[in-house]
Parts: C-alpha cells; sequence; structure tokens
C-alpha cells in the first residue's frame, strides 16, 4: 500500500493536540522521508524537535530550509529561518557569512557588518589571517567612505606578506582619495600600489588621472614608458602611454608611441587625430596636417569623416594657404560625392596654387573644376592659359579628383599625390586594411551599412514582476475573518497593474516558481492554516495574474471555512522573558503598572502555530479554523537560551595594526544605528518573514526600524501599517500595554480613512481589555459603536465589558 500523505498529516496533527511530540516527529519524518521537497515540512519538523530539545536534529531541518530559500532567492524568508538557526546555537562562520550575504543584498549594511564581523574574528582565532583579512576587506567595502581604514588593511596585507591584497587595497583606496579630488594622498596610493603590481593596470590609470591633475601628467609617461619596455605586448600599457604623453603635451613622443602601438594593434589608428588635435593647439599646422595625411584614406575607409573635417578646417582656419590641407579636403569631399563642397575646395586650392605659383597643382585642380562645371568658361579660359589640361587625367581618372567623374570614392590609390598609412608603417608588419572594404561602393551610406550588418529585435523585455506594495489601504483586512478572504497582510497592493510580455522562457521560469508556491498553499490549506493560506494566494495572484489553478485553491479554501470548527486547546509554555522595545517618551507617559499589570507583562503569551500567522490587521472573536500547535521557535530559544560568542581581546598572532583594526570595526557596528541602512521596503518586508516565521522580537526590531523611516503625515499609509503591526506583535507576545501605545500611535497620524481608524480604534480597545482596564477598554469600545454599532461584534463586546465592570463593582 502506497504512502498516503495527508493521512500522515491529519495523524501528526492528532498527536500534537493530545501533547504527543515523539509521535508526531514521527509522522513528519515519514512525511520528509516520502516528500524531500516539502520545505514546510522540514520546518515545522524542526519546530517539534526543537520543542524537545534536540538541537541538533532541529539544526539539520532549518539549515537544510534555509539553503533552499537562500537558492531560491527567497532572502527574507532565509533570514528569517537562520536567525532560527542562531537562536539554537552559536552562530558558525558558515551561518554568519551565509546571513551576511543576504544582509547585503538587502542593502541592510550595518547587520551585514556585524556578520562578516563574527566571520572574521573566527578565522583570526583560528590563525586563518588571510582568510581574515580578507573578511575584513569585504567588510571595508561595505564603508566605501572610510578610506584610513582601507589604508590599513592595506598595511597589514604587507605585514602578512599578503603582497598582492596590499596592491589592491591601496589601488581602491586611491580611487576614492582621486574621487575626492585629495591628489597628493591618491598619488602615494598608487605609488604604493605599483612597488608590488609594476604593471598594474589600474594603478598606472590611476597614476595617470592623479598627475594629469596635478599637471604633472610627463611623470607618469615616464612610469609608462618603463613598463611598457618591459612588457611590449601588451597593448593597454601602449594606450596609457600614448594617453599619457597627450595628457603631457608632448605631441611627438605621442606620435612616436602612437606609431609603436598602430604597427602591433593597427584598429588604433583613430589615436592619431589626437595627436593631430595636440600638434594644432600647439601652432603646429604642418605637422598636424602631415599626421592627417598618412592616415586620411584608413579614415575615409572607416568612415571617420566627421572626425577628419573639423581638423582640416582646423588647420585652414590657422594657415588658408596650407595646400597640403586643402589637397586633403578635396579629397575627403571627392569620396563623399559632395559636389557642392568639392567645387568650393577645388577653387580655394586653385587660387592658393596660383598664388603660391604652383602651376603643376593649380592645372589639376583646374582640370577637375572644368570637368565638374563644365559651363564655367573662366575655368577654362585660365586652364588654357597654363597649357590645357593634365594630359593623362583622361587616361588614369585621378583618384584624388574623381568626385564628379564616377569613380568610387573609397577605392582610389593615389600614392604619388597622397601619401597613405600604409607608407608608414614597419616593412613587416604592415597596416591594411581589411579585403574588400577599400572598394566599397561609395554610395553605401553608414544607414545602409547598419541595415545590412544587423537585425533589430522587435521583441520586448518582460516587465518586471509585480511588486508588493506596503502603502496600501488596510482597514478591509480588520473585517470579520468569514469576510476576508482577499486579504493579505504580506505585500498589500494599492492597484493591480496590466498584465506585462512575458517571454518563452520567462514565462517556463514563472510557471516552475508558482508550481512551488503552491505546494506550500497546499500543504496550509491541509493542516487548517487558512489565514497564511489565503495570504499566499493574495500574494500569487498579483504576481502572476488571475490563474485557474488560483481560482480552485480560492473554492477550498472557501470550503474549508465554511466547515471551520473551533481552535483547539492550546498547549501552554513555559515562562519566557520577554524583551520589546518602544517609544520611551510615551512609555514614560504612561502611569506606573500594578503588580498585576507587571506579572501580565512577563506572563507568557499564547503559542503561535510557526507555520501560519494570523491576520496582520484582525483580531476577532468569531471561531478559526481548526489548527495544531505548534511549539514557537521563540519558546524553544527562550528556554533554553544560547548566549552569542562575543569577541574578548583583539585576536593574536596578527600584527597590532590589524588588532586596531577590528577594534574599529566593533566600534563602528556598535556606535551605527541600523536606521541608516537600507530602505522602509527593506525593513518592511523583513518585518513581515520574521513575523511569519514567529520571531517576533525581530519582527518589532525590523518594524520600528520601518516606522523610523517615514514620517506619520508623509501622505502615505506606510506609518500606520507599521503602527499596526507592531501593536499585533505585542499583543502577540503577551504585552498588551506596548500594543496600546503603538496603536494610539496609528491613531494620532493624520490623513487616513475612517475605516483604518475604526480598525485601529477596536484594536486598542482590545488591548485595553486585555491589560484589565475595562473602563478604558469600554470607553474605546463606545467610540467604535458609536461610528458603527455593528462593527465586528461591538455590541456584544460592550455588554460583557459593562457586565464584568458591574460585577467587580459590586
Amino acid at each position: 500500500m502506497g504512502f498516503d500523505k495527508a493521512k500522515a498529516i491529519r495523524a501528526a496533527e492528532k498527536y500534537l493536540a493530545q501533547n504527543k511530540i515523539s509521535s508526531a516527529i514521527q509522522e513528519y519524518c515519514r512525511i520528509v522521508e516520502h516528500d524531500a521537497e516539502d520545505f514546510n515540512a522540514f520546518n515545522t519538523l524542526g519546530d517539534l524537535y526543537a520543542r524537545i530539545d534536540k538541537k541538533q536534529e532541529a539544526l539539520a531541518c532549518f539549515k537544510r530550509v534555509a539553503e533552499h530559500y537562500r537558492q531560491q532567492g527567497f532572502a527574507l524568508k532565509a533570514i528569517a529561518v537562520y536567525k532560527k538557526i542562531t537562536r539554537l546555537e552559536s552562530a558558525t562562520p558558515e551561518v554568519a557569512n551565509a546571513l551576511a550575504l543576504l544582509y547585503e543584498q538587502q542593502g541592510l549594511l550595518v547587520d551585514a557588518r556585524a556578520q562578516y564581523l563574527q566571520v572574521a574574528d573566527f578565522y583570526a582565532r583560528d590563525g586563518q589571517t588571510r582568510e581574515a583579512l580578507e573578511v575584513l576587506r569585504r567588510i571595508a567595502n561595505l564603508d566605501p567612505n572610510n578610506i584610513q581604514i582601507r589604508l590599513r588593511l592595506a598595511e597589514s596585507f604587507l605585514a602578512e606578506g599578503l603582497n598582492d591584497l596590499a596592491a589592491e587595497a591601496f589601488i581602491e583606496a586611491g580611487d576614492r582619495l582621486l574621487a575626492r579630488n585629495e591628489h597628493e594622498k591618491a598619488l602615494d596610493a598608487y605609488t604604493k600600489a605599483l612597488t608590488w603590481q609594476p604593471h598594474s593596470h589600474a594603478a598606472l590609470q590611476g597614476l595617470i588621472s592623479t598627475h594629469s591633475a596635478l599637471g604633472t601628467a610627463d611623470e607618469a609617461a615616464e612610469v609608462l614608458e618603463r613598463a611598457a619596455g618591459t612588457r611590449p605586448g601588451d597593448l593597454e600599457l601602449r594606450v596609457m602611454l600614448v594617453n599619457a604623453y597627450i595628457e603631457a603635451e608632448n605631441a611627438q613622443a605621442a606620435e612616436v608611441a602612437v606609431r609603436q602601438l598602430a604597427s602591433h594593434d593597427p584598429s588604433s589608428f583613430s589615436f592619431f587625430f589626437d595627436v593631430a588635435r595636440l600638434h594644432l593647439q600647439q601652432g603646429n599646422v604642418n605637422e598636424a596636417v602631415r599626421v592627417l595625411a598618412d592616415i586620411i584614406e584608413t579614415a575615409l575607409s572607416s568612415r571617420q569623416e566627421e572626425t577628419l573635417l573639423p581638423l582640416l578646417q582646423e588647420a585652414l582656419a590657422r594657415d588658408p594657404e596650407q595646400v597640403e590641407a586643402l589637397r586633403l579636403l578635396v579629397r575627403l569631399y571627392s569620396w563623399q560625392r559632395d559636389d557642392d563642397n568639392l567645387r568650393i575646395a577645388l577653387e580655394n586650392l586653385a587660387e592658393t596654387t596660383e598664388t603660391l605659383g604652383l602651376e603643376d597643382e593649380e592645372r589639376e585642380a583646374l582640370t577637375q573644376l572644368v570637368r565638374l562645371a563644365p559651363l564655367e568658361f573662366r575655368y577654362r579660359e585660365r586652364l588654357e592659359a597654363l597649357g590645357g589640361a593634365v594630359e593623362t587625367f583622361d587616361e588614369q581618372s585621378s583618384t584624388e579628383f574623381s568626385g564628379a567623374t564616377g569613380n568610387s570614392g573609397g577605392g582610389g590609390d593615389n600614392n604619388d599625390e597622397i601619401p597613405t598609412f600604409e607608407s608608414f608603417m614597419l616593412p613587416d608588419e604592415p597596416f591594411a586594411l581589411p579585403a574588400g572594404e577599400a572598394s566599397a561602393p561609395a554610395s553605401t551610406t553608414p544607414e545602409t551599412d547598419a541595415a545590412s550588418q544587423f537585425e533589430w529585435n522587435t521583441v520586448e523585455p518582460p516587465a518586471p514582476a509585480y511588486q508588493a506594495d506596503a502603502s496600501a489601504s488596510f482597514a478591509d483586512l480588520n473585517d470579520d475573518l468569514t469576510n476576508s478572504a482577499g486579504a493579505s497582510f504580506e505585500a498589500p497592493a494599492a492597484a493591480e497593474p496590466p498584465p506585462a510580455f512575458v517571454s518563452p522562457d520567462a514565462g517556463a521560469h514563472a510557471s516552475s516558481a508558482l508550481a512551488l508556491e503552491l505546494e506550500s498553499v497546499d500543504f496550509y490549506l491541509e493542516q487548517g492554516y487558512a489565514d497564511i493560506a489565503r495570504d499566499t494566494l493574495d500574494m500569487l495572484e498579483r504576481q502572476y495574474g488571475p490563474q485557474p489553478v488560483l481560482a480552485e485553491r480560492r473554492q477550498r479554501l472557501a470550503a474549508a471555512a465554511a466547515h471551520a470548527s473551533p481552535v483547539e486547546t492550546q498547549e501552554a509554555p513555559e515562562a519566557v522573558e520577554f524583551e520589546f522595545q518602544f517609544d520611551a517618551s510615551a512609555a514614560a507617559a504612561t502611569p506606573a503598572a500594578t503588580e498585576p499589570e507587571r506579572a501580565e507583562i512577563n506572563a507568557p503569551p499564547e503559542i503561535v502555530n510557526a507555520a501560519g500567522i494570523e491576520n496582520a490587521f484582525a483580531f476577532d472573536d468569531s471561531p478559526a479554523p481548526a489548527a495544531t500547535t505548534v511549539p514557537s521557535p521563540a519558546t524553544v530559544a527562550s528556554s533554553s537560551p544560547v548566549v552569542a560568542a562575543q569577541p574578548d581581546a583583539p585576536p593574536t598572532g596578527i600584527d597590532p595594526g590589524l588588532a586596531a583594526i577590528f577594534d574599529e570595526f566593533r566600534e563602528a557596528v556598535e556606535e551605527e544605528q541600523p536606521l541608516q541602512d537600507g530602505d522602509f521596503e527593506t525593513h518592511y518586508n523583513m518585518g513581515l518573514a520574521y513575523k511569519e516565521m514567529d520571531l517576533l522580537d525581530q519582527a518589532v526590531e525590523e518594524f520600528q526600524n520601518a516606522a523610523g523611516m517615514v514620517a506619520p503625515a508623509d501622505g502615505t499609509p506606510r506609518y500606520l501599517h507599521c503602527c499596526n503591526l507592531l501593536g499585533h506583535c505585542f499583543m502577540s507576545k503577551g504585552v498588551p500595554r506596548a500594543a496600546a501605545i503603538w496603536f494610539k500611535k496609528g491613531l494620532d497620524a493624520p490623513g487616513h480613512t475612517e475605516d483604518e481608524y475604526q480598525a485601529l480604534r477596536f484594536e486598542l480597545g482590545t488591548a485595553y481589555e486585555q491589560m484589565g482596564d475595562l473602563s478604558k477598554a469600554i470607553d474605546t469600545f463606545t467610540e467604535v459603536y458609536g461610528i458603527d454599532v455593528s462593527y465586528r461584534g461591538v455590541s456584544e463586546k460592550l455588554r460583557d465589558l459593562q457586565a464584568q465592570q458591574a460585577a467587580i463593582k459590586q
């Protein structure tokens, strides 16, 4: 006979109701043995093991669940489960490192730093200095503005002989000093880095930038010249050397460096433009034109006309009679088949050569002008006066003046007139264009070229999944449980966005993720956890949109609610001490508690099922679906306290400088406030995850952090949400006085709906009732009654409280 999982779950629930924990554990062991992917069962099994003080077995279950959540990307759930682990045993390096990475992903940098420091302490005590220093470097990366720590880390790396790590630390410090315009200190850091990594590109680039800022780029060029000399094949070094000479405004050295670079990498010819530009800035027009003449054919073939043209125009602006520049300009317009500009350039060339007495050059220009504008008799007359057209022009179709004759703009090779880029390259490494590129038709435009090379993808990328919005209204969630089918405390949303386009791959991944989540919903339905099943369905519907499988689960949920039975008596735990945080100013204004009230505050709270949680905004007197009792991890951790290992003295076996760094990091962790890190959504969602795992102390801390990041009157319900959730957390902890403080804070927040205020009034009255303050409870419920006589059975509540008050007075 096959294994019946549902039957095993029912049996486990029955054993739990009878307080037969060992028998329930046996059933859950059977469940996970037959279904190794049921991580909810593993989580419940871990809770049960912790309840009977079998820590190792509990830890094995929790670690498996935490690793699953981490691998699936559920960072908040993973953090919550790891927190369970740390409450059972002192944090191990593996757990602390995993928590640090998860905190860092969520932007909780203070928490991440604290966990990394535990890992570093462990490595230091174990004599693994290199690993400890590496962790400290990760801590330093969390605080990029603390440059002194980074420099001291670098010195510690050197003291331990870790020269590569020291060089990296010096480079990182140099980069940050350079960004802050502390150039002298940055230069010192880069110089130290180069001592241990003389060919580090990052350090050399930083050196160039720093020297350029200081106006001493020639010194950087000297360093790069030596580095490039020892590594001639390192093209990136040669590129940096070119840039250094250009920054140093040494045009001659820059040209030599570019020629050396081009001999190894012909595609780097564009640096010649920088050299020509530098010559022009220094007034060396002839040198600039010479450089441009060397590369014009390559530049035109590479479609660099837009870069070449301004340089030629600037050269002619400085020296209008520069014949070579005019010839290059004619060549460029000829290539572009720009007849209008070609004619102007030819006229300027003819006039200039006439002025300078260069008859041969003038005849060539006039010959082309006659062909370009045959009706202009002045060109023909002047040409005849010079002896007629150039004899070889008709036969050879000169490439220099071929713009109007139909010759290809890119196919000319008039090597007698215009030096080509190949003429100056080394004989054994000629600079040549790819075959066929030089003969590309001039009619081919960049646009058509691009069109022939690319096939555009018109499919839009998938839109991001729907995100939870903590600013949605929560009043509707405080309705009777039988009318709250759409409630979700984990991720309420203000509006449903339209479905996003999803690619097939993304759709497959989404289907897989949805299937995993539905397994959790089925588990909640089977065990009677109606609230968390409903919340999960709401979240999935917002994320994936309406789905038949979700509708089917909702029908099962409605059927289960119709047959719900009262909650069975829950087992009371042993006495537990509770710590909580609330507004000190509000607490100070509260009258001192009487002895019975103090006893109530220190009393143990009701056990809340670890796999489920009450509706975040609804406390109702109506019967809830039957649920078995699973011990809270807080109960286990409190009854068997484990004190986390604290760093004692600075770790031994490492240099004093490293010990000082440990101390400084510890002080930073102790002094910094977590509120400065992360954002509201991160803390809010983290609080929801902790609350779901029944880690109420951590949930309270996160919700308080989130509340501190928003203003009560910021126009959103975020602050009100935090107040409401904090009140419910304290109610679950059995501390109604603290809950009342936060409910009142929510009522004092302006700008919300009457439904939201009504919900908070009801919860405040419930808190007063649990405190035993019947007068305030009656006053609060009377206010609720005055606004809505049918609100959540308030009339019956008032009659009961008034009867209790009357009985006490008698």
